[in-house]
């Protein structure tokens, strides 16, 4: 049986992260393979700062890593949310060590990366996530510039996270691109990227997680209800006041509680007294399970929606960033293109909105013929390792 090493956000504190990389290895494993996780941890070197220096005169690195230092500073002036961020983590990590038996003994350091993972494994695969940030480039393992020249590269539903790249990032992008022997990725825009700086026409794919159809997952994650009453799910990442006081009028006309997940990456003023019950001991199966449970769903939140959408719930999908050319709100857009669910977008109307009914018979029909498309790719990308 061959041995696939997956390159993927094993341990990243999300739940869209550790779900997708949770279908990711279930559907690899139904094809017949044998799947690792690698797990990588840097080595302070000669090697490690030669490929790291060169990130910080990455713009979108700089902008991230400072962005990063301001959330730290205003959550360390609220103990109160640094107590419940402590709580989730550790679900986060119990749910790695429930779900993801298949880790890798780590590879300290690049030359250890490069050397013994070349007589590990017959292939190598990296995906979904958005590994491909433009603040990411200069990491070189998501880009699997690690593996050898006759090694199996393959790039499941990778995502840009951006409908552009940067001038000065195309040259090196279009670089770690053309050593893939099987690249797709999971936004239109991702797809147009890749053609314009490489010339290839790639597939476009789904999320991971939308290969598992809702009686899979439910083999995976076990059906339970965490509230009793009907309620309304709230799960926003972003800070836009206006979609909580939206979500609160459609909890005054509907008269459901508030069920929300505050998004703990950052204190958010809007969400310390949103909600009329505030989720925080919980992982990504609770997620799942409150979704699956809800009268109503309202997120921007990509997962949030795929979910909803598995589930066959009423949602509503919110824009959390703005829409200039850089927006990441690409894979929302993409998701709602291929499965006819523009009308799910919020556009100012919340109770007249949610409560039309969607066409589930013909989003299944549209997501069967992407989910067979995906498997296909990934099973044709795999026979060539």
């Amino acid at each position: 049986m061959k041995k696939i090493g997956l390159c993927v956000c094993y341990d990243t504190k999300n739940f869209g992260s550790q779900l997708q990389v949770l279908a990711t290895d279930e559907q690899i494993k139904k094809l017949g393979y044998q799947t690792e996780i690698i797990r990588y941890k840097k080595k302070l070197s000669l090697t490690f700062a030669f490929h790291t220096l060169p990130r910080f005169f990455n713009s979108y690195f700089v902008k991230g890593k400072m962005s990063g230092k301001r959330k730290s500073r205003r959550l360390a002036q609220h103990p109160e949310i640094s107590k419940k961020v402590a709580v989730r983590n550790k679900r986060f990590e119990k749910f790695v060590e429930k779900h993801f038996r298949n880790l890798s003994a780590p590879f300290i350091g690049w030359e250890d990366l490069k050397q013994r993972s070349a007589n590990e494994y017959d292939a190598f695969l990296c995906g979904s996530d958005q590994l491909w940030l433009p603040g990411n480039l200069g990491s070189h393992f998501y880009t699997l510039e690690f593996v050898p020249d006759n090694k199996a590269k393959i790039a499941y539903a990778t995502s840009f996270g951006v409908s552009q790249i940067p001038w000065y990032q195309k040259k090196r992008t279009a670089a770690y691109l053309n050593r893939f022997q099987s690249l797709s990725t999971r936004e239109l825009k991702g797809g147009q990227i890749i053609k314009d700086l490489t010339c290839k026409e790639v597939p476009v794919v789904c999320d991971p997680t939308l290969l598992l159809d809702v009686d899979e997952w439910e083999k995976i994650i076990p059906t339970k209800r965490i509230i009793e009453e009907p309620y309304i799910f709230c799960y926003f990442l972003g800070t836009n006041s206006e979609h909580r006081k939206v979500a609160r009028e459609l909890g005054m006309v509907t008269g459901l509680k508030l069920v929300t997940c505050p998004f703990l990456d950052n204190f958010v003023e809007e969400d310390q007294q949103f909600g009329d019950v505030q989720m925080f001991d919980m992982d990504a199966e609770d997620f799942v399970n409150l979704i699956r449970h809800a009268e109503y769903v309202l997120t921007d939140s990509f997962h949030g929606s795929v979910f909803s959408i598995l589930h066959h719930k009423k949602f509503i999908t919110f824009n959390r960033f703005g829409s200039e050319s850089t927006s990441r709100n690409s894979r929302i857009d993409s998701l709602c293109e291929l499965l006819g669910l523009n009308a799910r977008r919020y556009i100012g109307n919340i109770t007249t909105q949610v409560k039309c009914e969607i066409d589930y018979e013909s989003v299944e029909n549209k997501l069967h013929n992407l989910r067979e498309a995906s498997v296909g790719y990934l099973e044709k990308a795999l026979d060539k390792a």
